[in-house]
């Protein structure tokens, strides 16, 4: 099987794990497709992906079109003679052409236990919505969104103090396992894919920086999910007065509201708590503009909140 032709497809952080992973063996990795290096930081000067820099470490061809539309992309990709290509988190859409072109053609390990969490924010859909367990799921890829046969699936438990980024980087290394466990009988044709049930499919919508606004009339609950999906990007947030208070970290109470949502019912060493549609939500690190993350306490010692009122 050393002369299975592999072509990895990958950008972010998440990726990096199974293109490692897939490095051992067994085939041999002959491409590695990423995004275009994007402008980052203040200086907004352009930033290798990830998988970019880890593929450059070693030494592996590196291609990273605009797009796959482009015919002359797919004669590209034809060149290297895959019989496998293996995404994770790419980010670019793979045209009829592109699916076609593999001799075994292309499988995907999505961050979540198909059909649940189709789409491109499995891991904070799972968290938003309170599910108490997630996975990996390696899967055909087809022309739909997440629709293919799955191969395997791992799954893990959702810890009541999981968030965005703990839950991130735990799928990462699933992903890596799960990858290496289904990978030689996908190549040998001994592991044979299930078809997914749709009835069963929801469906995970990309992030957007408004969603980060906290609405202090919902569920304290639902309010510490988000502060914990929404870690860490783009972090849930709340207007004070003429500013915005970034909210890294807080806890649902077992305490009546008793109070109108968004009031600061109580400030102290613990946090600072404040009423919200059901029960009291404890916020225990923020972050004012301009400043880093600091703990609540260490905010109310330059800021008195008694009285006041948020969102």
């Amino acid at each position: 099987m050393h002369d299975i032709k592999i072509v990895f497809a990958g950008t972010p952080e998440f990726s990096v794990p199974c293109l490692t992973a897939l490095l051992a063996g067994p085939g041999q990795v002959v491409a590695v497709y990423t995004q275009p290096d994007r402008p980052a930081g203040r200086g907004r000067r352009l930033a290798a992906s990830p998988v970019k820099e880890a593929a450059l470490a070693d030494d592996l061809p590196v291609r990273q079109p605009a797009t796959l539309k482009d015919p002359a992309a797919v004669t590209e990709l034809a060149a290297f003679a895959p019989d496998l290509m293996v995404v994770v988190a790419y980010g670019l859409l793979l045209p009829p052409a592109v699916l076609a072109t593999p001799r075994l053609g292309c499988i995907n390990v999505h961050a979540s236990l198909l059909p649940r969490w189709r789409g491109a924010a499995p891991i904070q859909r799972a968290l938003l919505a309170g599910d108490t367990e997630t996975g990996i799921t390696i899967m055909g890829m087809e022309a739909g969104l997440d629709t293919g046969p799955m191969y395997l699936a791992r799954t893990t438990p959702i810890d009541p103090r999981d968030t965005g980024g703990s839950l991130h980087d735990r799928l990462a290394r699933l992903g890596a396992e799960a990858l290496r466990a289904a990978l030689p009988g996908i190549l040998d044709g001994t592991l044979h894919p299930q078809p997914q049930d749709p009835r069963l499919a929801t469906y995970a919508k990309k992030l957007t920086k408004e969603e980060a606004l906290i609405d202090w009339t919902r569920p304290a609950t639902a309010i510490e999910r988000q502060v914990r999906a929404f870690d860490p990007w783009p972090v849930a947030e709340t207007r004070l007065g003429q500013t915005t208070l970034r909210i890294w970290e807080a806890y649902a109470v077992d305490t009546t509201a008793d109070a109108t949502p968004g009031a600061v019912v109580a400030t102290g060493r613990d946090g600072v708590e404040v009423a919200t549609g059901e029960g009291r939500l404890r916020i225990t690190r923020v972050q004012p503009p301009g400043k880093r993350p600091m703990s609540a306490a260490d905010y109310l010692n330059a800021h008195r909140l008694d009285g006041q009122h948020l969102g």
